[in-house]
This record gives C-alpha cells, sequence and structure tokens, in this order.
C-alpha cells in the first residue's frame, strides 16, 4: 500500500470514528498518521476538532489542534475555522471564538450561524443581534437558520424590539413558511406574552412540527392559559402528530392549572398506553396534576414509585400536604427526605415553611429556618422572602427585619414581604419607612408593593404620601392594575376625599367585590358613614354580591352612628344572604345592638352563634360591662376562660371596666394582676386608667394616686383625666389640683381638663380658683365642649344644646317639659345644677340655661314617639347627677323606657332606678 492509500484509509477512519464519537481513538489515528507520514492536512485537523466538541477535558488538545492549525497555515480556513468557533462557543469562551470568527479570510453562512448560535446560547442577545446588523451590512444574505438563531437570541436576552425587527427581516426575505423560523417566532412572542402574536404566527405556518405544538402548549401551560393548551392539543392530534414526554408534560400542567382533573388522568393513560418512559420533568407535572386536582392518596403512590433521588418529587409532596394543612404528614415527609439523604434545594424550604405558616406553628418554622442556615440557603432571597412573610404575619416583626437585613442582596419579593407585614400589624410608618429605603437602594417597586404602600397611607391617613404612590403608580404603569386601584379608592375614602375616592372608583371598569369593600370600609373609618350606608345600596342596586366584609362594614358604621334602624335592616339582609353564619358577621352585629342600647339583643345574637372567637367574646363583655351589667361581664369571662379562649389586652379592658362600674375593687385588682403573671398581657395605659377608675369611683383615691405614681410607665392624659374626674365626684380637691397639673401638661388645649377642674373647684366652694381656671381657657383661647344630645323621631334625628330653642317645636317642648318637672316634684325630685354656680351667678342667669341636652331630647321624644318604643338618646359629655336623677323620676312617672348613652357608657332608666345602680 502506497503512502497516499495509507493516508486514505486512516482518513476514512477517522471520519468512522468520529461518527461514533470515540474522541481517544480519533486523537491516537490523528497522532498515529501524523508520525507514519509527518503532515497532516486540513480535513485531519478538522476530524480533530470534531473529536473534541463535547469533551471537556480534551481541552488541551483542542488548544494544541488550534495551535497546529495555525503554525501549518490553515488558521484562517473555514473548515477548521467553523469547528473552532462552534467548541470555543458551545463552552462559553466567547472571547476566543470571535477571534477566530474575525480571522477566517473568508466567513460563510455556517461561520455566520456558528457565532450568532453562540452568542444565543450563551443569553448575550445584544451581541447577537450587533452581529447580525454586522452581518447585513456585510451584504451577506441571512438564511433561515441565522434568522432563527438571531430570534433565539432575542428571545432569551429579552429583546422584544429588536426580535419584531428580525421578524421583518422574516418576511423580506420570504422564510415564513421555513417551519423551525417560525418556531422561534412563537417562542419570542411567548416569552413577550404576546399569545394573540403567537397564535397568528401558528396559524400561518404552512406546516407545524411537534416542536411547534410543543412550544405553545408550554407557553400557555406556564402563563396559566390551561384551556387554550388543550385546544392546541387537539389541533395537534387532527395533525397527525403524536405526543411525546414534553408534550405531555405540559398538557399535565394545563390541567392542573385550570382543574381538568379528567382530561388530566387520560393524559396519564394515555403514557402508560404508549409506554413512554418518565423522565423526571413528567413525573413532575403528573405529581403536580394530582395534588392540586387535591387527590393526595394516588399522588403518594406516583411518589413512592417514582424516582426518589428526584428533589422536585419531594417538594411537591411537601406541597400537597402543606396544601390541605397537615403539617405532621409534611414533616415527615421532610424527615424522610432528610433520612434519605436527599438534599434539600430552594424550593423545599419555602414548602415545608408555608405549611409552618398556615398551621400557625411558628416555633417549628423557626427551627426549619435554622435549619436552612445551616445548610447554606440563608442568604437565598427565595428562603428569605418566605421568612419574612411567616415572621410578619405572626407578628415577630424583628426576627423578619433580621432576616431581610441578613440578605446581601434583596430583591423586591424581600422588600415587600417586610412593608406588608408592617402593614398588616399597623405599623404604617414603619412600612413607609422601608418603601422608601426600598427606592433607595435602586429597587422598584411591583404591584403589591405599591398597593401595600398606599395601604400604610391609608393607615395614618398620609395623604400626601398617598398622592406621590398614586403619581409613582402611572409611572411604574400600573394603572390598569385593580388590586392597586382598589387600595387607592380606599385610601381617599380614608382620608375622607369623597369625590376623589368616587372619581377613582367610577374609572374601574371591572369592580368586585373587593372595589365595593374598599369605599365602604374606607368612608367608616373616616367617620363618613352616610356615605358608607349609601355606597352598600348603590352595590345591591347593581347586583353585585355581599360578602363577609361587605357586611362587616355597613354593620359598623350603624353601629357606630347607633343607627338600629338601618343596623336592623342589615342584620335582616344578612340573614336572607346567609352571612349570619359568619363568626365576624355575628360579632359586628353583636357590637352594633351593644353600641345602639339594645343589650338584649345583643346577648340573643351571641347565644345563637355556632362558633365564637375571641372577639366574640370580648365585644359581649365590653357591652354588658357598658350597659352596667358588670356581674354579667365577668361571670362571661369566666366562661370564656372555661372553654380554652386565652383572654388578651381587649378582654382584660371589659373585665376591668365591668369591676368600675360594680364597685369590685379587690376582684378588679386581681385581674388586673393576672394579665401578666398568668396570661402573659403586658398592661397598657387604658389598663392602667381602668385601675384608676377602679380606685376612684369606690372613693380610695390616695390608694388610686398611690397606683399612678407606682406605675411602671409614665402615665398618659387618660390616667390623671380619671383621677381628676373621681376628684371632682369625691370633691377632694388637694389629690385633684395635683391630676390637673400633670393633665394640663400633657393637653395645654383640651377643654375636658379645665371644665373637671372648674367644676372640682365649683363643688368645693372654691369660686375665686374656680374663676382662674375659666379666665386660664379664655387665656389659651381653650373653649369649653357644648354639651349635645340626638334623638331620632320618624327617621329623622334631632339635635339639642342646653337651653336650646332653636328647635321648630322649642315652645311645646319647654311646656312639655314644664309640666312633666311639676309632677316628678309631687314624687320627690329636686333640681340640682346650681352646685356649680354661686348665688350672684344662679340669680343672674335665664332658668332655662339650667336644662341641659338630654332633658329636651327626652321631652321631645315623649311627645313625637308611641308609647310602647323606648327613647334611645345620645350624649356627647358625661351624664351630671341632676339629669340622672330627673331621668330615674321621668321613667317612674312616664312608665316609658329611657336608653341614655353618654361619652362612658349606657344607662337604662327603668320603672325609677338605673341599669348603673347609681354607681357610675
Amino acid at each position: 500500500m502506497t503512502r497516499r492509500e495509507a493516508a486514505a484509509a486512516l482518513h476514512r477512519s477517522l471520519s468512522r470514528f468520529v461518527a461514533h464519537d470515540e474522541a481517544e481513538i480519533t486523537l491516537s489515528l490523528v497522532a498515529a498518521k501524523a508520525r507514519q507520514h509527518g503532515a497532516l492536512g486540513s480535513p485531519d485537523l478538522a476530524s480533530a476538532v470534531r473529536a473534541c466538541r463535547g469533551h471537556g477535558d480534551h481541552w488541551p488538545r483542542v488548544l494544541e489542534i488550534h495551535a497546529s492549525s495555525v503554525v501549518r497555515g490553515f488558521g484562517s480556513e473555514r473548515l477548521i475555522g467553523n469547528l473552532l468557533i462552534d467548541v470555543y462557543a458551545k463552552n462559553g469562551l466567547l472571547r476566543w471564538a470571535r477571534q477566530v470568527f474575525e480571522g477566517l479570510s473568508v466567513r460563510d453562512h455556517v461561520s455566520w450561524v456558528a457565532m450568532l448560535s453562540g452568542y444565543a446560547q450563551n443569553g448575550l442577545g445584544i451581541e447577537a443581534f450587533r452581529l447580525f446588523g454586522q452581518m447585513h451590512r456585510a451584504a451577506v444574505a441571512p438564511t433561515p437558520y441565522v434568522l432563527s438563531s438571531v430570534l433565539s437570541a432575542c428571545t432569551k436576552a429579552e429583546l422584544f424590539a429588536q426580535g419584531r425587527l428580525v421578524h421583518a427581516q422574516v418576511y423580506k426575505q420570504g422564510f415564513c413558511s421555513e417551519t423551525f423560523v417560525g418556531n422561534a417566532l412563537i417562542a419570542l412572542y411567548l416569552r413577550y406574552g404576546s399569545f394573540k402574536l403567537a397564535d397568528r404566527v401558528f396559524s400561518d405556518m404552512p406546516f407545524c412540527d411537534r416542536v411547534t405544538f410543543n412550544t405553545l402548549i408550554s407557553g400557555h401551560a406556564q402563563c396559566e392559559h390551561g384551556e387554550r393548551a388543550l385546544e392546541i392539543f387537539d389541533e395537534m392530534q387532527l395533525s397527525g402528530l403524536r405526543p411525546d414526554c414534553v408534550t405531555v408534560a405540559s398538557l399535565l400542567a394545563a390541567c392542573a392549572n385550570v382543574g381538568d382533573f379528567q382530561k388530566g388522568k387520560q393524559l396519564h393513560a394515555y403514557l402508560l398506553k404508549a409506554g413512554m418512559s418518565l423522565d423526571y420533568i413528567t413525573e413532575g407535572s403528573l405529581l403536580d396534576l394530582y395534588v392540586k386536582c387535591g387527590d393526595i392518596e394516588t399522588a403518594h403512590e406516583i411518589f413512592n414509585s417514582g424516582d426518589r433521588t428526584n428533589v422536585v418529587l419531594w417538594n411537591l409532596m411537601l406541597v400537597a400536604y402543606g396544601q390541605i394543612s397537615d403539617l405532621a404528614k409534611s414533616f415527615e415527609i421532610f424527615c424522610q427526605m432528610q433520612a434519605a439523604g436527599i438534599r434539600p434545594n430552594q424550593f423545599t424550604y419555602p414548602c415545608i415553611l408555608r405549611t409552618c405558616t398556615c398551621s400557625g406553628q411558628i416555633e417549628l418554622g423557626e427551627q426549619i429556618h435554622s435549619l436552612s442556615i445551616k445548610t447554606g440557603f440563608e442568604s437565598d432571597m427565595y428562603v428569605s422572602g418566605v421568612l419574612i412573610d411567616m415572621y410578619s404575619k405572626y407578628g415577630w416583626l424583628d426576627k423578619a427585619r433580621r432576616v431581610l437585613e441578613m440578605l446581601g442582596k434583596k430583591d423586591v419579593v424581600s422588600w415587600t414581604s417586610m412593608i406588608a407585614g408592617y402593614v398588616q400589624h399597623d405599623l404604617c410608618e414603619e412600612a413607609l419607612a422601608t418603601f422608601k429605603e426600598m427606592q433607595d437602594c435602586g429597587i422598584w417597586p411591583d404591584n403589591i408593593g405599591l398597593a401595600s404602600a398606599a395601604s400604610a397611607c391609608a393607615g395614618i391617613k398620609a395623604m400626601r404620601q398617598g398622592l406621590q404612590i398614586h403619581a409613582r403608580v402611572y409611572v411604574s404603569g400600573y394603572s390598569a392594575d385593580v388590586s392597586i386601584w382598589n387600595t387607592l379608592v380606599n385610601l381617599y375614602a380614608r382620608c375622607g376625599r369623597s369625590e376623589e375616592a368616587f372619581s377613582l372608583f367610577r374609572a374601574i371598569e371591572h369592580k368586585d367585590e373587593i372595589t365595593w369593600n374598599g369605599l365602604i370600609s374606607g368612608f367608616g373609618q373616616s367617620g363618613l358613614y352616610e356615605e358608607a350606608l349609601k355606597v352598600f345600596k348603590q352595590m345591591g342596586e347593581t347586583g353585585a354580591r355581599y360578602n363577609v366584609f361587605t357586611f362587616v362594614s355597613s354593620i359598623s358604621a350603624s353601629a357606630n352612628m347607633a343607627d338600629i334602624k338601618q343596623g336592623k335592616q342589615l342584620h335582616c339582609r344578612a340573614i336572607k344572604t346567609g352571612h349570619t353564619s359568619e363568626t365576624e358577621v355575628s360579632n359586628a352585629l353583636i357590637s352594633l345592638y351593644g353600641k345602639c342600647g339594645s343589650i338584649e339583643d345583643a346577648k340573643m345574637e351571641f347565644s345563637e352563634m355556632s362558633e365564637r372567637n375571641e372577639v366574640s367574646w370580648n365585644t359581649i363583655i365590653t357591652s354588658c360591662s357598658q350597659h352596667g351589667r358588670g356581674l354579667e361581664a365577668l361571670d362571661l369571662f369566666g366562661q370564656m376562660k372555661k372553654e380554652g379562649l386565652k383572654p388578651n389586652d381587649v378582654t382584660f379592658i371589659g373585665v376591668l371596666a365591668a369591676c368600675s362600674h360594680v364597685g369590685l375593687v379587690e376582684e378588679g385588682l386581681s385581674h388586673f394582676k393576672s394579665m401578666s403573671n398568668e396570661y402573659g398581657v403586658t398592661p397598657i395605659p387604658d389598663h392602667y386608667a381602668c385601675v384608676v377608675d377602679i380606685l376612684g369611683r369606690a372613693g380610695q383615691l390616695d390608694r388610686a394616686r398611690k397606683f399612678v405614681e407606682e406605675m411602671p410607665i409614665a402615665a398618659d392624659a387618660m390616667v390623671w383625666r380619671t383621677l381628676l374626674s373621681a376628684c371632682k365626684v369625691h370633691k377632694n380637691i388637694e389629690i385633684g389640683e395635683l391630676a390637673a397639673k400633670h393633665l394640663l401638661e400633657l393637653e395645654p388645649h383640651d377643654s375636658a381638663s379645665y371644665v373637671l377642674l372648674s367644676n372640682a373647684y365649683a363643688v368645693t366652694g372654691k369660686w375665686s380658683n374656680r374663676d382662674h381656671v375659666r379666665k386660664l381657657m379664655r387665656d389659651r383661647g381653650v373653649k369649653k365642649e357644648p354639651g349635645r344630645s340626638w334623638i331620632e323621631v320618624k327617621s329623622a334625628v334631632h339635635a339639642f344644646f342646653a337651653g336650646d330653642r332653636l328647635h321648630p317645636l322649642a315652645d311645646q317642648i319647654y311646656s312639655f317639659l314644664a309640666d312633666l318637672n311639676d309632677r316628678i316634684a309631687k314624687i320627690g325630685y329636686k333640681q340640682d345644677n346650681y352646685h356649680l354656680f354661686h348665688e350672684k351667678e344662679q340669680e343672674m342667669r335665664d332658668p332655662t340655661s339650667f336644662v341641659h341636652s338630654e332633658k329636651l331630647a327626652v321631652a321631645f321624644g315623649l311627645m313625637s314617639l308611641p308609647p310602647c318604643m323606648p327613647l334611645r338618646v345620645i350624649k356627647n359629655l358625661r351624664v351630671c347627677n341632676d339629669c340622672h336623677n330627673w331621668m330615674k323620676f321621668t321613667s317612674d312617672v312616664t312608665g316609658r323606657e329611657i336608653v341614655l348613652r353618654d361619652v362612658y357608657r349606657f344607662h337604662h332608666f327603668t320603672n325609677g332606678s338605673c341599669s348603673c345602680g347609681d354607681f357610675w
């Protein structure tokens, strides 16, 4: 055999071995050829390069071959150069690939495609697009493969505008009929979210392959367009193409998203019948279907028969049991995973942590947190986001903040979780400070972050900041986001900006229950109760469905107006719609009847509840306490504890107030001590004020003063005002002056403080001191709040001031009142308003000026309402001794029930006695 024949035979062997990817043999044959014949041609070097493709451990040989080709003068040849570009590009060495590309003497389409593909595969879309421009300027006509590569690069780099330009070139070059170009266009538009354009490209394609259908099905399934994905699958079957594992995996995901369990099970059967081997993606999709459709038992069977080394399957089982809040089973799976030696990934911890959050097992979540630190996931943004959410939801905001601070790189989800946590716990100022901090770090807020910030503004009525966030919504492109608009509607409504709230409300095309509820609750929280109830009425007229929050907000608005008539109508509507079975609605109804003076209705609603929570017990205890039924309130407190419910700070305010209203001093003090000793509740100023009230009402003023002086926290205005009020009742001017001194330092412009001190001096006959206090008020520009009372008659609310003669029926009212006073005087009533004025003042004042507003309201009610109806009067100040005594006699003479709600409590007057037992 001649040397030429031997070289040819060796070259044929080379080619055969390369085809079989036998890299080592190929390189050995190249070396043998070099030893035997002394020279290697360009085809030989090309074969060697092909042999090294995909073999990272052959890099030294690749470099050696590259160097050899340069030395032998083949460095600029296309055959070797194109292969080297491909090898370097596929291994991420783009700089070397570009160097070879630039060194080619002549570039063909293979050269351009190799370089473009390299950029595309490495996510360098801009570089690929620039190279495409260079190719165009070089007058090289693009081939379908070139255009496909550029489109893939634009898709990966999300260069959608550039991708549209390439699409134009596709039309211009007439390559629309090329299937792989169409596939690349579909992938581009699906990634961009333009499903209509993707479907249009699909419909224009003359021939579609399996890749076409898989790309479309996968794209729609990933965006939860399950129904459309299934429609495309039907078209695929009609075209005669058989689905593969990729198709089925995407279809299973589509079925899971739309809840089409039957179709999903058919696909499962098809997998088994077709004998397809389940890869980890198909197994995961199949398991996900059964998990999302609630068939946990079958899901577990699939899991047991699947690849137990696949961490995705373990994660899906954690999700499965988390979905049904079975923390025990979820934790068991997690422990089995650890025992099997499966290393958790960044999705494992969030799965189990979410279950801990839903189950309220925050301590277990804390242990999982520790484990995540040990396994190196403490800095993972996904894990940290779930941890922040968990700690925030249960009020562990310091820990949540610590997790955020430990993150080296914070993303928008981490910041938003922290902001939402602050808002959830009414720490709105902290939420807004964190929102600003996020922006200062260069993180642009998403729709959830903007909605949370707007909620924070609503919580503290920060209208100025709210306007800035409203502007940011437009700048950020979220002007069509309904969730943000709903929050903004609530913001304007809570800030009392009714016109702006209605304007935004009307601008929302598709209003949901959240939109209506945001407006109703916003008006209710800003004191625009009538507006809230008008919106409720409009909601019903439009056919929108009421939900729990609708009724709670509307009933609360009626309660705050003390409009029992409107409240009962709402109660009837709630019964018709079946919402009275909701605990929150019943709680609102108890509060309504309690605030409207109908304590029996409140007790009935409470007794008919199938389930009660802490709010239910707190509301009925507080209501009984305010209505003078202290012993009933304390009995309810005992029942609450027997049912295993833990009292909170609100519970103890009701309990302490009950003890105060019935004079149970020692029992009240015992309950106060038990707060921290037995229940771990830290007293707040309201609790201390209640204790001072207990001691003050009982006349134990020295003990009350000592209690205030020994408080572990600084006494606030409420505490000192309570002590001063007790001093006025018991005529203890020494302690009263001490309380007034502190009170005027804390609230120098509060008229009630001056009035209390002035009256304390008056009842003790210290007229000069009283006059000094009144002068001090005038000098400081403080005006006394006038006493005012309201009564509803025939759906109209009538208001009265002391000595009021502005009412249209003033003459008849005063005439009726004079006759009534004569009648009650005959059974022992004596007016007692003069103790606040000395003799000269009494002589100078008009006798009608001593007629307080509640007397006028009661007289008008007696004149106007039928005998069967109780009189319900509201007063903005504490009822005085004389009016309290007058109403007892009036109820006895007239035989009518009078319910008076003053600023502190309710008084029920019947048959000459009051529910407070004259202890108020």
